[in-house]
């Protein structure tokens, strides 16, 4: 109104009851309402900040009822307390793939990673690899930045996906650089040469987020995109000084699997040998933490790397401390800037972390302990508060999510289901299924041919994770591992929270694994997986 008002002013003063002022004075209304109208567009327009933290189950999260009654996050618990808490979430089964399909919206069936691809309907490919959807952001006026860890082959996208970009390569550098997920990183601005940073990763990348919010780096005529990926509690798992004495001596039980054997699970995960019975029976790694040791070789940082189950649980959850602590910052820099109630905040990881359970310390496998990563949605005004969607949803729907938002058509089909109403109504009807495909280091058309995992070399902790389709459709959960002959595993996620009986072979069940494994088939065809059309036979069929 203040621009419509601005132009009756200046009608006023030019017009003098002369039709050539008249036209002057209808003109400068009408630039004012349009010029109002756009300025109005663009104000509630909503930012978007999207928090990837990185091997970070929802265990180490206090609002999560799974987490052990010592964790403390108030930040991330008072995000939670201000929007929609979502079931764990699937995002992802690893580092790389999960962040492909946060940037694409596509399983890694579908990402051309490695070369391009002849279906028009997919992502572009230039020299830089795959073009990311946050190009398409910027072309619909957005502005994008990307803070923090980046973790695909080819160039990060500078000036074609983002507008500002700070971030630390893990495959820049060589051996010497690509463990420092906490300290000593090389960090790149704007595409220019890496430059070795001193301080603590989760502090550096906050202070630039920070900066960015508060307006610098940025056009501030316009929305953003900040997408800020955070590298803890990522092994080698080192906190901030401040935190090293975080959770002392507090207790942690045994998970009941962490020796096998593991009845009615598949062959590989017999060979699962992480830790072994130390004194008084306390589980010990089995061998030095390749991550923990790299960091102690390379770099002689001072602290002294646990050896007991306990004491690598305890040191997992600090970094998480200053994760925490980051939440807060970036809340208080969005209420002090009048941003808080027109910016949609969501707090997930790229997966979560096995840490004992089912004798891992890993990620990889297709259980919940392996998998499952916090999910919170926020946007005060917007969003319900104080609320918990029991829905486990996956890494891809986030992308379309973030398109309905902005307003914003999708630029190819992609594979994740927008779950506007689930942030509507988390207690909302949700018939679509969660699926996640794990195909190690494969993309797009080298997912054809599933591999002969029996072939395969081993590593040296003597085991490997072969592909699989893992799917859950409300409380059950479906496991296919891709390999002839294997067992199919079914688990009642609410009645067996930890996956220790496999219902597939228990007769009462077969009705329920038959449409499960039904509904895994439809989910591969519905997405355009190619291998689904040979897919090795399962024990008992």
């Amino acid at each position: 109104m203040g621009n419509q008002n601005l132009g009756r002013r200046l009608w006023l003063l030019f017009s003098n009851g002369r039709l050539f002022g008249c036209l002057i004075g209808l003109a400068l209304i009408n630039w004012a309402a349009e010029f109002g109208e756009a300025a109005s567009a663009r104000e509630t327009r909503p930012n978007i900040l999207f928090i990837l933290t990185d091997d970070q189950s929802h265990r180490t999260v206090g609002a999560y009822p799974e987490s052990f009654p010592w964790v403390r996050t108030p930040h991330i618990d008072r995000l939670a307390a201000e929007g929609i808490r979502f079931a764990p979430a699937w995002i992802g089964t690893n580092c790389i793939p999960s962040r492909a399909s946060l940037l694409t919206g596509l399983h890694s069936t579908g990402i051309q990673s490695l070369r391009p691809s002849a279906d028009p309907s997919l992502p572009d490919f230039d020299e830089q690899g795959p073009v990311f959807w946050p190009r398409i952001f910027r072309e619909h006026g957005y502005h994008t930045a990307h803070i923090g860890k980046w973790h695909n082959s080819g160039g990060t996208g500078y000036g074609r996906d983002w507008d500002y970009q700070k971030v630390w390569s893990r495959l820049v550098g060589g051996p010497e650089f690509n463990l420092n997920y906490q300290s000593n990183q090389l960090i790149s601005t704007n595409g220019g040469e890496p430059t070795l940073t001193d301080g603590y990763s989760t502090d550096n990348y906050t202070r630039w987020a920070t900066e960015y919010i508060r307006g610098k780096h940025r056009d501030p005529e316009k929305p953003w995109y900040l997408w800020l990926c955070y590298d803890a509690p990522h092994g080698p798992f080192l906190p901030a000084k401040r935190h090293r004495d975080a959770y002392q001596n507090v207790p942690v039980p045994i998970p009941p699997d962490i020796f096998p054997p593991r009845p009615g699970k598949p062959a590989y995960m017999q060979k699962v040998h992480t830790w072994v019975r130390g004194e008084r029976g306390i589980p010990v790694m089995r061998d030095s933490h390749y991550e923990a040791d790299a960091v102690l070789r390379r770099h002689r940082d001072r602290q002294q790397f646990p050896k007991t189950y306990p004491d690598w649980v305890r040191l997992y959850h600090r970094p998480v401390r200053a994760l925490d602590e980051a939440v807060g910052e970036l809340l208080r820099a969005l209420e002090e800037t009048g941003q808080r109630d027109n910016t949609l905040v969501v707090f997930t990881s790229d997966q979560g972390l096995a840490v004992g359970q089912h004798g891992f310390f890993d990620k990889h496998a297709p259980y919940e302990a392996n998998l499952a990563a916090p999910l919170i949605a926020s946007m005060p005004g917007t969003l319900p508060q104080n609320a918990v969607c029991d829905v486990t949803v996956s890494g891809v729907d986030l992308i379309p999510t973030f398109f309905r938002f902005a307003d914003i058509p999708l630029p190819w089909p992609m594979h994740g289901r927008d779950l506007t109403p689930l942030l509507k109504n988390p207690r909302a009807h949700w018939p679509h299924p969660a699926m996640l495909i794990y195909t190690i280091g494969a993309w797009g058309d080298d997912t054809v041919d599933i591999p002969d995992f029996s072939a395969m070399r081993l590593p040296a902790r003597g085991f490997r994770v072969p592909w699989y389709v893992t799917l859950r459709q409300g409380q059950y959960k479906y496991i296919r591992t891709l390999v002839p002959q294997e067992v199919e595993e079914l688990y009642d996620l609410s009645s067996d929270p930890h996956e220790l009986t496999n219902l597939a072979r228990n007769r009462q069940h077969r009705p329920r694994l038959r449409e499960l494994r039904s509904a895994a088939l439809d989910e591969l065809h519905r997405i355009g997986a190619k291998f689904v059309s040979h897919l090795p036979p399962v024990a008992g069929n």
